[in-house]
């Protein structure tokens, strides 16, 4: 049902394991594992948008948090108008919880497409092609090998071999380990950056579900080939880098939804971003003091001189 989808991963593999071949020998491990890290730098390099994407979503969701904690507070005994009260802030904010896991859906079908593919090279008989590569490139495939291990090859498999091969369950085994430990780290980083998330976000729930699977990912890894496992922490350490960049120029929010306070070492700002800075405004003026009116008032005469008569 899929075969589209293997089709599409085989051939991006095939043209560039073509341009490789032209520097390094066309049936080496590194010709072949090499294709599979330009792969996965390319896909990558085309999901800087969806992560920027992401890095904005996750701010506003930030912004709107303490709302959706006042709505959640306000309705908390009627659960159907919470999530719409919610919804409706969403909506008139433009925020959608969903747009931080575009890019795990996005990578997921590539991953799934090496997967197979890889898996089909190795159990693939002599003289059979797989999807879009031909019986003589599956055969350079197979015995393609990076330090002893072949690109096809699992830690399961070199384990249950007959002799054993100890490179390739050596290779396997770091590539194993090591790719549990970038998926740790990846994830565990962008929770770390992103302290301030409301609990009904999805894109917080895959976080707090993958921190727990990330170390039971290398019992899953010991059955994927190692073409996939350099896939894996190719992409994984792209996300650690690119985490770290991005989030240097977009700092997470604080817990009111503000950005956070700069640090008392921070040093003055100079030039441009000096001008930027909105100067204070100055001071009003006192008005000046009205000149008091004074109100001469009648004296009260005597009444002979009122009356005009002369006093006896």
């Amino acid at each position: 049902m899929l075969d589209w989808l293997y089709s599409i991963v085989a051939h991006l593999i095939v043209w560039i394991h073509s341009g490789l071949s032209l520097v390094v020998p066309k049936d080496s491990g590194w010709a072949w594992g090499g294709s599979i890290i330009l792969l996965t730098v390319l896909l990558r390099l085309a999901l800087v948008p969806l992560f920027v994407k992401q890095i904005h979503a996750s701010r506003k969701m930030q912004e709107l948090n303490p709302k959706v904690q006042a709505l959640r507070k306000k309705y908390k005994n009627d659960k159907q108008r919470m999530n719409q009260e919610v919804m409706k802030l969403y909506q008139e904010n433009g925020a959608n919880p969903l747009a931080g896991c575009l890019p795990l859906v996005v990578q997921m079908p590539v991953f799934i497409g090496l997967f197979q593919t890889l898996k089909r090279i190795s159990d693939a008989k002599p003289g059979t092609g797989v999807f879009a590569l031909s019986p003589e490139l599956v055969q350079s495939a197979q015995k393609a090998n990076i330090f002893g291990a072949h690109i096809p090859d699992t830690f399961l498999h070199a384990w249950g071999a007959d002799p054993k091969s100890w490179s390739a369950i050596l290779i396997t085994g770091i590539a194993v380990v090591v790719s549990s430990c970038t998926t740790f780290f990846t994830v565990r980083a962008s929770m770390k950056r992103q302290p301030v998330t409301d609990d009904a976000n999805p894109m917080a729930q895959a976080q707090k579900m993958m921190v727990f699977l990330a170390p039971l990912f290398g019992l899953f890894g010991l059955g994927f080939p190692l073409g996939v496992l350099m896939y894996w922490v190719t992409s994984n350490s792209w996300t650690l880098a690119q985490q770290h960049y991005i989030y240097s120029k977009y700092p997470p929010l604080g817990a009111d939804g503000a950005a956070p306070a700069p640090a008392k070492d921070d040093k003055p700002a100079t030039g441009l971003k000096a001008r930027l800075k909105k100067e204070p405004e100055p001071a009003p003026e006192p008005e000046p003091e009205k000149a008091k009116v004074v109100r001469n008032q009648p004296t009260r005469k005597p009444r002979s001189k009122r009356s005009g008569t002369s006093k006896r």
